[in-house]
Formats: C-alpha cells, structure tokens, sequence
C-alpha cells in the first residue's frame, strides 16, 4: 500500500516534470493564429465598409433616378390636368353654342308672331264691352309668350335715342331731325333682340341725318322768298 502511494508521488512528479519541459516551439506557434485571426477580422470589416458604401452609393443612385421619374410622371400628370380641364371647358362652350343655335332657330320662327301681336296692338283700339273682353284676352296670350321667351335668355333691345351701331341695328331710312344728332336713332321700325348675350336680330331702324341739311335747305327757300321779294319791289319801283 504504502508502494503504491509513493509510485503515484513519482508519477505526479514525472507529470509535472514533463509539463515544465515543454517546448517553447509550442507557444510561439498560438501567437500566428491569433494575428491571422486579426488580419481577417480587419479584411472583413473593410469589406463591409466598402459594402456600405457601395450600398449607400446605389441607393443615392437610385434615389435620384426615382426623383426624376417622379419629377417626369408630375409634369406628365400636370400636362394631362391641363389638357382635360382646356377639353372640358371646351365641350361646355360647344354644348352652350349648340344649345343657343337650336334656341335661336326656334326663337327666330317665333318672333314674326311677336311682331304681329305688337302690331295689332297698336292698331287695336276696343270701344265695345266685347271688343275690350277680347283685348284683355289677346294681352294676356301676349305676356305669356313674352315671359316664355324671357325663360329662354331673349331680351328686346332698346334702341331709340341711341347711336347707330352696325353690330346691333340695321339702317332702313335716314332723315332729318331736330331732336336728334347725326348718326342717332330715331324710330324703331322693327324691334331687335337679344339671345344670352348675342344678337338674336338686328333691329331695323330709322337714323337722323342731323339738323344741318334741313336748315340749310330752309335757309335757301327763304333766301329765294326774299329775292323774289326784292325784285318785285324794284319793278315796281321802275314804274
């Protein structure tokens, strides 16, 4: 028993006596492995460095080819916004133009009938219980289809004591007039009216010449009064 512990005591010392005569070889090789270890750890972040800024210099790329396409799509869009806004806008000035025109068309029918109610309105002078029944009756048909045509935007112009525009009226006769200037209108031989704006018809009407050729003519007649004047007196004087 007592052999064997001192045979464990020599084996631990055989043990210990190995350990110390290690080689120094043995260590010296750990210390390249742990430099490899850091040159690698190195590499591998300065590849992802360079990763990263690869990475960031793609998605400035990218970014600023997204900015002019959307830049590209927003003025498409504006361009478009403009063109259907111009194409609205136009068909509702079409639909306004072919909707005066079929007004106008029927209207134009229709005003003849207004002139002959007008003019038998002035004509009409009811002296009877019946012929006044009858006027009532044929005034109020007037009304309604002077308030039809006002539903429908016409307008009658007014045109006496006004200056003579070709854009609104038609000259059938000029005259002499003390009370207007030249150029004015005197009379209204047919009424003119207005359609939304435009004109329906242009009034006929009668234009003062001025008072200056009338005058003048006055004058000549009684210039030749007063000669013929003059020339008796001085026969009879002769005799």
């Amino acid at each position: 028993m007592i052999e064997n512990q001192s045979d464990n005591i020599d084996n631990k010392e055989n043990d210990v006596s190995d350990q110390d005569n290690v080689p120094e070889d043995s260590q010296l090789s750990e210390d390249p492995i742990i430099d490899n270890h850091e040159l690698s750890s190195q590499k591998t972040e300065e590849i992802n460095t360079e990763d990263l800024k690869n990475t960031i210099s793609n998605n400035d790329a990218r970014l600023e080819q997204l900015e002019k396409e959307h830049e590209t799509l927003k003025n498409q869009y504006v361009r478009i916004s403009a063109d259907f806004d111009n194409f609205r806008k136009r068909q509702s000035r079409d639909q306004d133009d072919l909707k005066i025109q079929l007004v106008s068309k029927t209207i134009t029918a229709i005003l003849p009938i207004v002139d002959n109610f007008e003019r038998a309105r002035q004509q009409l002078k009811p002296e009877s219980e019946e012929a006044q029944a009858l006027h009532r009756s044929y005034q109020g048909l007037y009304k309604q289809l002077v308030e039809v045509l006002k539903q429908q935007g016409v307008a009658p112009m007014r045109v006496v004591g006004q200056q003579f525009d070709p854009n609104l009226h038609e000259a059938v006769l000029r005259e002499p007039s003390e009370e207007f200037i030249e150029d004015f209108i005197v009379e209204e031989l047919q009424r003119g009216y207005h359609l939304e704006g435009k004109v329906l018809r242009h009034a006929l009407v009668k234009v003062s010449m001025g008072p200056g050729k009338q005058n003048s003519q006055e004058e000549l007649e009684k210039d030749k009064v007063e000669g013929d004047i003059d020339s008796e007196e001085n026969t009879s004087e002769n005799v």
